[in-house]
């Protein structure tokens, strides 16, 4: 590690990150590298979180809802949840730490939609995961390489951005 403090563990996860993620040919995941990346930084591992977030992929899995909805970016709900337990700490998160993470998700969600310009999964990527097509021709046209996981280096830099405050009171 470059530096023994949270920020020095950030920079090493992202030159990691910056490396390895455009090469990456199994197990890509935005919600997940996205969500586990910040808690290995925290120095948190456990399966249940990477089984956790692997559903919120793909817009929620590919979900499209009847009126023609579909979900939000991994890297973005990846990032949410990141947000909450850097904001939570150790402990169950109560109230008045609520309404900070929530405003902190709400700012989060604003400025990915400010730089990539949706924060609709499919929007982002050009493919519609509800059909097995759509998966299909994502991997094929190499997607995740060329698009994707710019989401992913960007959500775990801006969590850092969004926390300094937080990581500093609540990890050492």
């Amino acid at each position: 590690m470059v530096e023994n403090d949270i920020n020095g563990r950030f920079d090493d996860k992202i030159y990691e990150l910056e490396n390895s993620l455009p090469n990456l040919k199994e197990g890509i995941n935005c919600a997940e590298l996205t969500l586990t990346s910040v808690l290995d930084i925290l120095g948190i591992d456990n399966y249940l979180f990477h089984n956790l977030a692997m559903p919120l992929a793909g817009g929620f899995g590919g979900y499209k809802s009847k009126e023609g909805w579909q979900g939000a970016c991994g890297a973005v709900a990846g990032a949410c949840a990141a947000l909450g337990i850097i904001i939570g700490g150790q402990e169950k998160m109560k109230d008045d730490k609520m309404a900070v993470a929530y405003l902190k998700a709400s700012k989060y969600c604003s400025e990915f939609e400010k730089e990539f310009g949706s924060v609709v999964c499919p929007a982002l990527c050009g493919y519609d995961f509800s059909d097995p097509n759509g998966m299909m021709e994502y991997q094929k046209n190499k997607t995740w390489s060329k698009t994707c996981y710019k989401f992913v280096l960007w959500a775990v830099d801006k969590v850092r951005q969004l926390t300094r405050r937080d990581l500093k009171k609540n990890w050492k």
